[in-house]
């Protein structure tokens, strides 16, 4: 499965108020998948994920639990 980030200014705002990192992935990967392969990726732990599809692309929302501050993970992905 691939995981894009997404840095627009949106993404970037949801970071920093609600702890939520934007990912854009093919459309047949599930919220499942998606958590576990966040979690190994990046060392952290997910609260939830939400999914929007939009055209033919899926948009990831992933909530990261308080005690693993989301900016951490964007510094390393270079989003921010």
């Amino acid at each position: 499965m691939l995981l894009k980030p997404v840095a627009s200014e949106k993404a970037v705002k949801m970071i920093e108020l609600d702890n939520t990192l934007v990912f854009e992935t093919e459309r047949t990967a599930r919220k499942p998948e998606i958590k576990k392969e966040v979690e190994s990726l990046f060392s952290v732990k997910v609260e939830s994920v939400r999914t929007l599809i939009h055209g033919n692309v899926k948009h990831v929302y992933v909530k990261l639990v308080k005690k693993n501050p989301a900016i951490d993970v964007a510094n390393k992905l270079g989003v921010m």
